[in-house]
């Protein structure tokens, strides 16, 4: 690869330590090194923080996100149309789990969702942390996580179980206690090789670089989302605010924005979304799905609304903008999954682990 690689990873940490910008052929040789078990905790730790208080760049990232995906352990058999819906963490608000309630609505409806996740490690409650507070534990089962997704719609794929090369980077993120380039990494290298997805970021900064190089990596239609909130960013769509999105769509990057009035919904403070710890969420999550109104389920709501656009379930977007009106028709859709029984019937599904779902003619088209 790079020139550089000849003095080994000590040569990468010195330029980032100067202030440097790594190319994107040095990032993949910096983080090659780091996958492959050859840098200590120490310097991965020095790393990090370096680039944080540098500010990590959109060509770090694509090179990163490709030794990444080199080292993860994949999916073979996954439906041409699966969908991720995941966020970054890092925003430092302690809500709800968003995107895992989003994905049982989705999978209710029939939308195939490969989801990844992890611990909590720069936030209190991950999706692994909230799955087996439901009595869904991790599975690192390749075999098995097809099944489940051809026949129930819906997968999770643990981070760990599936990037055993990050190991000493979760004591390490864990130990910095900040978001580092890893909370980025992570919703870029689904192991399902997912061509659409749904993520959430940190900062509106970062929403173009990912939705980039998710589309330059294959990606077909890939929304980088960041709300703004009374107390903050947050790495989903919010109704607490505005929500800035960058969206590839036919390998073209389209700047759009989304209210909640929008979709014709009530603008909250993100303070009602505030969460616990995994056992707290895990209830607030099943009380969701068995009917409980407010913040928590409108907020679901209108990321369902969002995500089924990226699934190619019903298209949002009128000449480049969004449709408040389409975007009303999903939100009725994604109503449905929950007001129906569908979405529990999903949870239900993913806690015994064999049974496909009954959803029958709940399976919506693929538009796109």
């Amino acid at each position: 690869m790079a020139a550089s690689m000849a003095g080994g990873f000590p040569v990468f940490l010195r330029m980032v330590a100067e202030g440097k910008v790594l190319s994107s052929k040095d990032a993949e040789s910096a983080f090659e090194a780091i996958m492959g078990g050859d840098v200590s905790e120490v310097q991965l730790a020095a790393f990090l923080t370096a680039l944080h208080v540098r500010g990590e760049t959109p060509e770090e990232l694509l090179g990163a996100v490709r030794a990444v995906r080199r080292h993860m352990l994949k999916l073979s058999h996954v439906p041409p149309h699966a969908i991720d819906v995941c966020g970054t963490g890092g925003d430092g608000l302690k809500t709800l789990n968003v995107s895992t309630a989003t994905a049982f609505v989705l999978a209710g409806l029939g939308v195939d969702v490969a989801k990844h996740g992890g611990r909590a490690l720069s936030s209190r409650t991950g999706a692994t942390d909230v799955l087996e507070a439901l009595g869904i534990p991790a599975d690192g089962n390749i075999e098995k996580q097809e099944e489940r997704l051809l026949t129930q719609h819906l997968a999770f794929l643990a981070a760990p179980l599936h990037h055993p090369a990050m190991k000493v980077a979760g004591s390490v993120r864990k130990a910095l206690g900040f978001r580092t380039l890893f909370n980025l990494l992570g919703p870029l290298c689904n192991p399902a090789g997912v061509r659409r997805q749904l993520v959430g970021v940190f900062s509106s900064q970062w929403c173009a670089p990912v939705a980039r190089v998710l589309g330059e990596l294959g990606g077909v239609s890939c929304w980088a989302v960041q709300g703004e909130t009374d107390e903050g960013p947050i790495d989903e769509l919010t109704l607490a605010g505005p929500t800035k999105i960058t969206a590839w769509e036919k390998g073209k990057l389209l700047q759009l924005d989304i209210t909640p009035e929008m979709a014709g919904l009530p603008s909250m403070p993100v303070s009602e979304l505030r969460g616990g710890d995994a056992v707290e969420n895990a209830q607030c999550m099943k009380a969701l799905f068995e009917g409980e109104k407010g913040c928590y389920r409108d907020t679901v709501l209108l990321n369902a609304a969002v995500a089924l656009h990226v699934a190619g379930r019903g298209s949002i977007l009128t000449e480049g903008r969004v449709s408040s009106q389409a975007l009303k028709e999903n939100l009725a859709m994604a109503m449905h999954s929950l007001e129906s029984g569908l979405a529990l019937g999903a949870l239900t599904q993913a806690q015994r682990g064999v049974s496909p779902l009954s959803s029958g003619d709940a399976a919506l088209p693929i538009l796109s």
